[in-house]
Order: C-alpha cells, then structure tokens, then sequence
C-alpha cells in the first residue's frame, strides 16, 4: 500500500489512544477514529509480549496482507489501529484475514454493497 496509507507519529497513535472506539477479539484489538482526509491510515502494534523481533515481524507482515486483502472494502476517511494479541502468532493468514474482516464489520467501516442499497438484487433468467 501507499505510503500514505501508514500512519505515522507518536501523535497520531496517541489521539488514537485516547479518542479511539476499541472492538475486540481473542486474538487481535482494533482502535478506529475518524480523520480528516479523504483515505483510510493503518497502524499495527506488535508488543514485545508477542515474542523475539522475526515473530513481532512475521505478525506485523500478516497483519498488513489482511488489511491490504480488505482495504477496497473499507470506508475512506478513519485511522485504524491493530493491536496483536499472543494468540495470534498461531494463526494462518486465512484466519487472520476472517478476524480482521469481523472487526471491520464490527466497527462499521466496510462499504455498503451497492445491491443492498438500492434493494435491487441479481435474478437468473433461468
């Protein structure tokens, strides 16, 4: 992803910090709040509860394939925050993908289906 999707800065971790709405799962926390661009910023925290640097790595790397994976689904305009928790190491990228798409779901920041706005719906002519 673009560079400006990162975000970036002891200031903005922090207004996340203190302003942000929490949603939680076993394995992962989400912190969101609203910005004022027109794009979304991620950024990852991987504790050193989580192990040595290669397994703080390897957790940041799923964590950015998942959100890469979900991001032309998301809402522009908010800071999200992903907070790794130990029991996420054990986790395949399938399951870290699912767990990120709940949060998200969670939060409210996946776009609409533009079929279930309208009400319209895909018929077979069969």
């Amino acid at each position: 992803m673009d560079t400006r999707h990162r975000l970036r800065g002891r200031e903005a971790f922090a207004r996340l910090r203190a302003r942000g709405r929490v949603y939680r799962q076993p394995a992962l926390s989400l912190s969101v709040v609203a910005n004022a661009l027109a794009h979304t910023r991620y950024g990852y925290i991987t504790g050193k509860a989580l192990g040595n640097a290669v397994q703080r790595n390897r957790t940041r790397r799923l964590l950015r394939e998942a959100v890469r994976f979900r991001h032309q689904d998301v809402k522009p305009g908010f800071d999200v925050l992903l907070i790794a928790r130990p029991s996420l190491l054990a986790q395949p990228l399938a399951d870290v993908q699912r767990i990120v798409g709940e949060l998200y779901r969670q939060a409210g920041l996946l776009r609409e289906d533009r079929h279930e706005d309208t009400g319209a719906r895909s018929h077979s002519l069969l």
